[in-house]
């Protein structure tokens, strides 16, 4: 379902919790918890992220998070169907930024961590939030699956 590699973030447990029970859910949400997708999550800083940022999208600044989905929107309903195991797509997290957002937001790192990885996991399902309408359908997805989420504050 899910590997998490670490660049220049110590390994954390409580970050591995997160992430597990969030792809859970998200896969849990989009009935896709059966297939042979997987995800992979880099957990990283600014400074990775940022270099990041500005090769695949010659954004030259930090972020949050990065997807990088690896199907259209309409070939996802195929590789999920697939007996294969496939990537559905690589999510990049910066635990800094993450940390930030918190403090920012007034809500726990917890929080911010999982609607990171759901808002990534939706960029990786074909979603975005350039138009409204396509926004405010992502925004009601994420917040389905976080409200599923134990301790959301």
């Amino acid at each position: 379902m899910y590997e998490i590699e670490y660049i220049d973030i110590e390994k954390n447990k409580e970050y591995e919790d997160i992430i597990r029970e969030t792809i859970k859910k998200c896969f849990e949400n989009e009935k896709i918890e059966n297939s042979k997708l997987y995800i992979c999550i880099t957990i990283t800083n600014n400074e990775n992220i940022q270099k990041m940022n500005k090769k695949y999208r010659n954004i030259d600044k930090k972020t949050d998070v990065l997807s990088f989905p690896m199907f259209e929107k309409e070939e996802i309903p195929k590789a999920v169907e697939s007996q294969n195991e496939d990537i559905l797509g690589d999510i990049v997290i910066s635990i800094p930024q993450v940390i930030l957002q918190a403090e920012e937001y007034g809500h726990s790192i917890k929080r911010e961590l999982a609607y990171m990885i759901v808002h990534g996991f939706y960029h990786l399902m074909g979603y975005d939030h350039i138009e409204e309408e396509d926004k405010n359908k992502m925004r009601k997805k994420e917040e389905e699956v976080l409200g599923t989420i134990a301790q959301r504050k």
